[in-house]
């Protein structure tokens, strides 16, 4: 449902009309969510395995096509396949990758420290190497990534066990806690610094609910404390103005938690900021 809500927000239209060529390449198919329990700590391995090999191979053939991939999901887990693909694209070209991962969670869980065995908490464990072999043969090779390659923003929701597997891994995890709007800017640019010294690809991958709740409540799993509107967009304009970002997921969109299409508008002005929208030009002023 969330890339249906997308589009019916507008996200092609308003893409195109700041000067990009963009093609949909259509809703990728697999199985149902069937609903069952967990099997060896994992719930709907078998599934996931299929989705994202699904999204490995189609994000794959946008790469080799030249093209900028945008997934639009669906649950995060979906980002396995889409960094797998993106990290042997990178490692055949011999460029370096960083991985920004704008989310409320930390995404770190294994099936030792889920409480749930959902695997839409445990895609960085898997693209730092840990995880059930079905998904890790998706990379070119274990880790994906090195966990100090990944940049985690927005973080204010980890489970208690979790939590040491991310301090362990070194992970560069950005508390939103403790960043306010003067200190996203910092922040940010901190973060962007760190990205240009090792140059390549950067992959953005944007969980909605990374977003405050209260501006964003199309989501399944939101946690309060998170960017506002103005940080928010401080954030992607800075992504664009860094010159780095070579692909994009966009994921957890829930429309039957959302208000009137709102966080699905709210998200389309946000991507239109990553790909070079100004907050100032969007809406006119009479004086």
């Amino acid at each position: 449902m969330g890339p249906e809500a997308l589009r019916v927000a507008g996200i092609g239209t308003a893409l195109s009309g700041l000067g990009h060529d963009v093609v949909d390449w259509g809703n990728l198919a697999g199985p149902v969510n069937p609903d069952h329990a967990p099997v060896d700590g994992y719930r709907h391995l078998p599934e996931t395995v299929i989705w994202c090999r699904a999204v490995h191979d189609a994000v794959s053939d946008a790469l080799r096509s030249g093209h900028l991939p945008v997934v639009l999901g669906g649950d995060h887990c979906l980002a396995i396949g889409s960094v797998a693909a993106v990290a042997r694209h990178c490692a055949d070209k011999g460029v370096p990758l960083s991985v920004l991962w704008l989310d409320a969670h930390a995404d770190f869980n294994t099936p030792q420290t889920s409480p749930s065995g959902n695997l839409h908490g445990m895609p960085v464990a898997v693209i730092a190497g840990k995880g059930p072999t079905e998904l890790l043969d998706l990379g070119h090779a274990v880790p994906m990534l090195d966990a100090a390659r990944i940049i985690q923003l927005g973080v204010r929701s980890v489970d208690a066990v979790e939590k040491r597997e991310v301090v362990a891994s070194h992970l560069a995890v950005w508390d939103m806690r403790k960043i306010d709007e003067s200190g996203m800017r910092a922040t940010m640019d901190s973060i962007l610094r760190q990205v240009q010294a090792v140059g390549g690809h950067l992959h953005v991958s944007f969980d909605v609910d990374f977003l405050d709740p209260s501006i964003a409540p199309g989501v399944g799993t939101p946690v309060s404390g998170g960017p506002t509107y103005r940080e928010a967009q401080l954030c992607m304009e800075m992504i664009y103005d860094s010159g780095c970002m070579a692909s994009l997921d966009v994921m957890e969109l829930n429309p039957a938690c959302d208000v009137r299409n709102a966080t699905a508008c709210l998200v389309v002005e946000l991507v239109e900021s990553l790909f070079g929208e100004q907050i100032l030009s969007r809406h006119k002023v009479d004086l």
